[in-house]
């Protein structure tokens, strides 16, 4: 009695590399990119382990010239603040003596903004004094100072 021959299996792969490639393109499309920082900021380091809030963020970045940019995290907000120009960039440069006002202004629109502040390595702590000080003018006695992660 003679054996009978294996037909072998043959799994068509195309389907799933349909699929993979439908995956790709959805992730792809529905991603939402950090957007670019409104200045290059070297932050200080600390011990710190506290994570930032995700969402409802307002940021005050100082970079080592002195200069003061605001921010915030929604779209939405920054162009009720800045207008449409604002609206495609993470942050806007400020006058400390608008800092203030636009900051009222958008803590009227969302009283749930959480304040951080992200202050360069090397920048003049006068600067930094002078953000704080509008804050506590704006009543905004909570916020948070950024840091890198000490190593």
């Amino acid at each position: 009695m003679a054996k009978a021959k294996r037909v072998g299996v043959k799994i068509d792969m195309t389907p799933m590399v349909d699929v993979g490639f439908l995956l790709l393109t959805f992730f792809m499309l529905t991603t939402q990119f950090k957007p670019q920082e409104v200045a290059e900021v070297i932050l200080p380091s600390s011990h710190s382990v506290f994570k930032l809030p995700d969402s409802d963020v307002m940021s005050v970045t100082v970079d080592k010239t002195g200069n003061v940019y605001l921010g915030f995290d929604a779209q939405p907000m920054r162009e009720a603040i800045f207008g449409p120009a604002g609206k495609l960039k993470a942050g806007m440069q400020v006058e400390l003596k608008d800092l203030g006002r636009l900051m009222r202004e958008a803590r009227i629109r969302n009283p749930k903004l959480r304040t951080v502040i992200k202050g360069d390595r090397e920048s003049d702590y006068a600067v930094i004094q002078n953000v704080m000080e509008i804050l506590q003018k704006e009543n905004i006695t909570r916020f948070n100072l950024v840091t890198d992660l000490e190593r």
